[in-house]
């Protein structure tokens, strides 16, 4: 197998956490290409496809697959007529909107035409609900489009809710963000005869925010971010992500008792600051 990449691997996504992904998607023996795409693909008479890639790769393969995205279906809605004009973005075609409200009053979108918003159908759903009760029920609950469990379907799974490391720093500044961080491989693994699961690692992050909570008086860390790189990923983070919308510390992560031995289990017990520079690599579970 040999993946094309135009640019970086997940774009967007939490940069530690990926580089995680991609040594294990290459520890299986995936071949990995950066900076180059498709530029042109021939059927050969043995059935097979000879692709050559725009760096200059060429290669016979059984089967091409090419992820080339999607872009919203807007243009027949008449989104540009002048009495109407609604504003989109150019590139996706998606509406721009506030609180799925478009520039005129009495127009809304949901879910993957919305610009900025994750294309997730959970995500439409709740979204649309959540306008339905403001609009006929007098509510005033809004989507939190940050704080929405995720996961990447890898050959290791990678699960998600809140911030990236990267974001946290770019919102909120680099003196008040921390990542607490491990890099381990479960129990279950060691106990296989899966040679390859030893080439690679499952990851979890704790991304924190430093702040002072008047209602208790003290400085706290509250917890933005919780990412996590391992079998079942989605099974954990779904969690996980009740306790972010209920704005959990790192304190109430750490006076919680864990599952022993399971994965979810490492959230409980980490305590190696990124900032600190020590090992996170542990030896036993």
């Amino acid at each position: 197998v040999t993946l094309v990449i135009r640019s970086i691997a997940l774009r967007g996504f939490d940069r530690d956490s990926v580089n995680v992904i991609m040594n294990a998607v290459e520890s299986i023996g995936v071949n990995t290409i950066y900076g180059a795409t498709p530029t042109h693909i021939e059927k050969l008479a043995n059935g097979k496809l000879l692709v050559t890639l725009s760096d200059g790769f060429s290669e016979e393969f059984d089967t091409v697959l090419a992820a080339i995205g999607r872009k919203a279906d807007t243009e027949g809605l008449g989104i540009d007529v002048p009495s109407i004009n609604l504003p989109y973005h150019e590139t996706s075609k998606k509406l721009y909107v506030t609180n799925e409200q478009t520039s005129i009053s009495h127009i809304y979108a949901i879910g993957d035409v919305c610009h900025g918003v994750p294309e997730l159908t959970p995500v439409a759903i709740l979204s649309g609900k959540l306008l339905a009760k403001r609009l006929f029920n007098n509510e005033s609950t809004y989507m939190n489009y940050k704080q929405i469990a995720t996961t990447v379907f890898t050959p290791i799974e990678y699960g998600f809710v809140g911030y990236n490391e990267e974001e946290a720093i770019d919102f909120f500044g680099k003196d008040v963000i921390d990542s607490y961080i491990s890099t381990f491989q479960p129990l279950e693994w060691s106990i296989t005869n899966k040679t390859n699961l030893t080439n690679y690692n499952c990851y979890t992050k704790i991304i924190v925010k430093k702040e002072f909570n008047s209602v208790t008086n003290k400085d706290v860390e509250l917890v933005i971010g919780l990412h996590i790189v391992s079998p079942n990923a989605g099974e954990i983070i779904q969690g996980f992500a009740v306790a972010i919308k209920q704005g959990i510390t790192y304190e109430d992560l750490q006076n919680t008792v864990g599952i022993h031995p399971t994965i979810a289990e490492e959230f409980t017990v980490m305590t190696v600051t990124k900032s600190s520079g020590l090992e996170t690599k542990k030896t036993s579970c």
